[in-house]
């Protein structure tokens, strides 16, 4: 076989080992973008709560990951409870999932009683979350939060929520 032959064969079998190489790139590119999560759902993991303007007393719902959040700012008739309190600025928050934690019914806040009253089968609720009345077994429970600023955002572990979550 001839030198120019073989030179010919080793710069197609070059040529293909490039092209093998740059091919198996893009479809690990692509494979790594098919594996991410999408921005929409990146998004939806969570939700911001602007916190300033709630006044004592004030109690608002929002909605994190298709479940309802409770969100409460105490007033000064209602005890500081450290195992449970949020404490942003001069205020004391209460944040839970609205979920009951017997079979899941949506309770309401009654702010006369200053309780969280499931409809479905009598179960109550003190201000802090704590489970005081009927067949709920445990309190409300926390959403994953993180404190920036006067913001609450859901959904992200900060070390306010893990220092709650140590002491439950």
């Amino acid at each position: 076989m001839s030198i120019q032959k073989q030179e010919r064969r080793d710069f197609i079998g070059m040529a293909f080992g490039a092209v093998a190489a740059v091919g198996g790139a893009f479809a690990l590119v692509g494979m790594k973008k098919s594996w991410d999560p999408l921005p929409s759902v990146k998004a939806a993991g969570f939700t911001t709560v602007d916190l300033s303007p709630m006044q004592p007393g004030e109690f608002r719902q929002v909605e994190w990951r298709k479940k309802p959040i409770f969100i409460l700012k105490k007033d000064d008739s209602m005890k500081a409870n450290p195992k449970r309190d949020i404490v942003i600025g001069d205020g004391n928050y209460i944040v839970t999932i609205g979920l009951c934690t017997h079979l899941g019914c949506i309770p309401s806040w009654s702010p006369s009683d200053k309780l969280f009253k499931c409809a479905c089968h009598g179960g109550e609720f003190n201000a802090d979350g704590m489970n005081v009345f009927g067949p709920p077994p445990r309190p409300l429970d926390i959403p994953p939060f993180k404190i920036d600023g006067t913001k609450l955002v859901l959904g992200e572990e900060g070390p306010e929520y893990k220092k709650l979550v140590a002491t439950v």
